[in-house]
């Protein structure tokens, strides 16, 4: 192997490194109450997660429900008695994506429930099988092809990044403003205040004859 394959070898590896690839999960899920995980991501991007149930008594197969949420509260996935399924989608916007899990009613009850999640995003998500089959490539210059995937990832999480980044920058902005216009009108009430107070104590002492 030459130090330039080595090279282009290692640098393949610590991107993948960089790529949030996907997550297994699990939990276990009370007799009564809901469980969630969740996942902020940004927008565009193929979100694919199987779960399965597993419970401590053999002999029973509990069931749950599952019911997957977009930022702004929209349906992507609801499923009721369920064992184990699988959901899939696009996010159409950027945010936080959330998982509900909790054991059906007719379960209730019983021995303890838990829910192994495989949660995969954006490349890990991909199926580099069907696009091997698709573009005809193997070998490495399906690596490459992986590796191609990876920049495209890490360059999307920078502009998501800096986009946020600068929605926080003029959140900031705006409220130090605020917070510097309130600073100066609370100043502005209390020195008409000790004013008033001021005029107030001279009349009095002048009707007293004091002064």
């Amino acid at each position: 192997m030459t130090s330039t394959s080595a090279v282009g070898i290692i640098i393949f590896f610590f991107i993948l490194c960089l790529v949030r690839t996907g997550q297994a999960i699990w939990m276990t899920l009370p007799s009564s109450g809901t469980k969630c995980v969740s996942e902020e991501i940004q927008n565009n991007v193929v979100v694919l997660a199987d779960y399965v149930v597993i419970s401590d008594d053999h002999s029973h197969s509990p069931t749950i429900s599952v019911k997957v949420t977009s930022p702004y509260g929209n349906d992507l996935h609801h499923r009721d008695n369920a064992t184990h399924g699988q959901f899939a989608f696009t996010t159409q916007e950027a945010g936080n994506y959330l998982a509900c899990f909790w054991v059906d009613s007719n379960n209730r009850g019983g021995s303890g429930v838990s829910v192994n999640i495989d949660w995969k995003t954006g490349i890990a998500a991909q199926d580099w099988d069907s696009v091997a089959r698709k573009e005809k490539i193997e070998g490495l210059e399906l690596e490459l092809r992986k590796l191609e995937g990876a920049v495209e990832a890490i360059h999307e999480n920078l502009l998501y990044i800096k986009g946020r980044e600068a929605d926080m920058r003029n959140l900031s902005e705006r409220t130090n403003t605020r917070v510097a216009w309130f600073s100066m009108m609370s100043l502005g009430v209390c020195i008409g205040v000790s004013g008033l107070q001021l005029l107030h104590l001279k009349q009095f002492f002048q009707k007293k004859k004091l002064i």
